[in-house]
């Protein structure tokens, strides 16, 4: 789908805050609301726009924990990431989950409470993943920035 600077506004807002009602979203962009809702639709159906959520504040919910986790498996076989990446993806902990360039590395970001909370998550579910050969972990000491908006072409 080629976008066009109306759709890109568009995207821009709603990056901002999916919950604009259309009729809102088309006052923002300076369009009629049946044209706007239907570059809307047209975006979705691209898979363009993927899908709409609601951010939750993690200090709130009491996992004021960040930590990312390097991990590095005994083989490079495909059947051994995609039980990697199969495995991983099960742990509601993991935010973020990257297969990094190099020796078969993988990145994992996990929100926990506290340290303890951290201790059990590797000792009792990352450890037993079969395959892994090495963990290291860094803790955020501070979130300098963190947005969940992509760069649009032509924004700045």
């Amino acid at each position: 789908m080629q976008l066009d600077a109306l759709d890109l506004r568009i995207l821009a807002e709603l990056q901002e805050d999916g919950s604009l009602t259309n009729v809102e979203l088309a006052r923002r962009v300076h369009l009629s609301p049946s044209p706007c809702l239907a570059r809307v639709k047209a975006m979705e159906a691209a898979g363009v726009i993927e899908r709409y959520v609601a951010l939750a504040n993690a200090k709130l919910l009491g996992l004021g924990l960040n930590v990312f986790i390097n991990i590095s498996l005994k083989s490079q076989a495909k059947e051994a990431l995609a039980d990697f990446e199969r495995r991983i993806a099960e742990h509601d902990q993991v935010m973020e989950c990257y297969l990094m360039t190099g020796d078969s590395d993988y990145l994992i970001r996990v929100a926990v409470p506290d340290i303890a909370a951290l201790e059990r998550f590797i000792l009792e579910q990352l450890t037993p993943i079969p395959g892994i050969e090495k963990i290291r972990s860094s803790f955020a000491l501070k979130q300098v920035r963190y947005k969940t908006a992509l760069p649009l072409p032509g924004r700045s």
